[in-house]
């Protein structure tokens, strides 16, 4: 497939996204996801072994969705941007015939993603780096209202790197949200997800509150931080006798919401 490191684990979120949908009591209904891995010749069984992995990508779905819903609820004309897409779906599951939505994505992913799910009249794929400010060149706002998403990135790049993506935002939008999903340090330097380094990848940044990313760019104001812990008690409701423990909530990725 020619997909190598990072670019991996977007087939594993994927699958995860489909067999949730599967299952009984699921807490969303992903058919694009279902359709799309059923095409893909790629060996799943890592990703469904890991279930601490398949577990987080559920609960982050949950609460993304949620939000990314209230978004386009309020701003029914928005545009969205989703920075490091991979093989995402999230358009298929919210579309309210519409917003505009962006994937971007490196060139390599962004030719993958294209095979399996295609672009239409209001949905295209960019293929740039996160960091290459050229990107930002290509988006066209229909109204003032843009959101950007991005999700299980953040960890795999270094500040710097994380400072540019920021940057990019800054300079090229006078107003928008974003909703970034941030791994606290302690779990960048304990967690291991085994279908993650099968992949070759490694988390090596976080912040342990969402407004301590205005270190790196205070023109942001940040608003407020979602535990993932919030979408794992909906799919797993006996999780709720300990995931309100403090400790445990400071080990939990969550969304960081900032505003310009």
């Amino acid at each position: 497939m020619n997909l190598e490191g990072v670019e991996k684990t977007m087939l594993l979120t994927l699958f995860a996204k489909a067999q949730h949908s599967q299952e009984e009591n699921h807490k969303f209904f992903d058919q694009k996801a279902i359709e799309v891995v059923s095409k893909i010749d790629y060996d799943f069984t890592v990703s469904d072994k890991d279930r601490f992995m398949k577990y987080g990508v559920i609960s982050r779905t949950i609460v993304l969705d949620e939000m990314v819903s209230a978004y386009i609820e309020k701003h029914p004309h928005s545009t969205i941007v989703n920075i490091a897409s991979g093989m995402d779906t999230r358009f298929d599951r919210l579309d309210n015939g519409l917003i505009r939505w962006y994937n971007v994505d490196l060139e390599n992913s962004a030719n993958f993603r294209l095979q399996y799910i295609e672009d239409s009249e209001r949905v295209k794929t960019l293929a740039y780096s996160a960091m290459d400010p050229e990107w930002a060149n290509e988006i066209r706002i229909e109204s003032g209202n843009v959101l950007f998403i991005i999700e299980g990135l953040s960890m795999y790049l270094d500040e710097n790197d994380n400072s540019k993506i920021l940057k990019i935002i800054n300079d090229n939008f006078r107003h928008c949200s974003i909703f970034v999903e941030i791994m606290p340090p302690v779990s960048v330097e304990n967690v291991v997800e085994k279908s993650v380094e099968e992949t070759n990848s490694k988390f090596i940044w976080g912040v342990e509150k969402g407004s301590d990313l205005l270190r790196l760019n205070s023109n942001f104001r940040w608003i407020k931080d979602v535990n993932l812990f919030d979408g794992m008690n909906k799919f797993k409701p006996a999780f709720r006798l300990f995931t309100w423990l403090p400790f445990l909530r400071r080990k939990m990725d969550y969304i960081a919401v900032l505003e310009k």
